[in-house]
């Protein structure tokens, strides 16, 4: 009978005892491949001659720094994140710098925010629908990257051109870290289509008036 009162003062205790908690990872798209990118758009894609105001969105749920998978073989309907591992930002705001940084890289005019107070020719609205990791099976997966782009000219407010881009990447693990190089270079291969798009679409191309 003695005892019983030294196993309730252990199980106290053992309760009272602090929860060791996992620090999350937290990634971004990484600046070394953002300046190697960069550099490389810089001379293997066509120059912009407009300025671009590049304004970005994302649905309610996307718009958080999960990172966030679906089993394909299961119910594509419903989402799921990763607990010990999330975005350094939403993926709007990731996927934004990304893009306005390859564009600076390739634009004679230069790129600029809302809040930046300076003047431009043309609106450049982004909607991100997708940034997902897909699995169609325990231990393959894939990064889905969904973005609908809007071109606008800014003195008319005239929608010029809209595309809906899907890009797909093969995820080298079935994990978060494959999930974030999937969704990486998925992104980096939607910038390069965009940037192709917006050369294709811009109008009144800046010309050497002697020609």
């Amino acid at each position: 009978m003695r005892m019983i009162p030294i196993i309730g003062m252990m199980m106290l205790a053992g309760c009272a005892a602090p929860r060791t908690q996992t620090t999350p990872a937290i990634y971004d798209f990484g600046l070394q491949r953002l300046a190697v990118s960069s550099a490389a758009g810089a001379y293997s894609q066509p120059r912009l001659s407009a300025s671009l105001l590049v304004m970005a969105a994302s649905p309610v749920w996307l718009d958080n720094p999960a990172i966030q998978y679906r089993l394909a073989y299961q119910d594509l309907a419903q989402s799921y994140v990763y607990a010990n591992n999330r975005w350094a930002a939403a993926p709007a705001i990731l996927l934004t710098q990304r893009i306005k940084s390859r564009l600076a890289a390739v634009s004679n005019d230069g790129v600029v925010s809302a809040n930046d107070g300076v003047g431009a020719d043309y609106t450049l609205r982004l909607e991100l629908e997708e940034f997902t990791q897909i699995f169609d099976t325990t231990d393959q997966s894939r990064a889905v990257v969904r973005l609908r782009a809007s071109l606008i000219e800014r003195s008319t407010r005239m929608l010029l051109a809209q595309r809906s881009f899907n890009v797909e990447q093969a995820a080298p693990t079935a994990n978060a870290i494959g999930a974030v190089h999937a969704l990486t270079d998925a992104s980096d291969k939607l910038i390069g289509i965009l940037i192709d798009w917006l050369s294709a679409e811009l109008p009144g191309e800046k010309k050497d008036p002697s020609l």
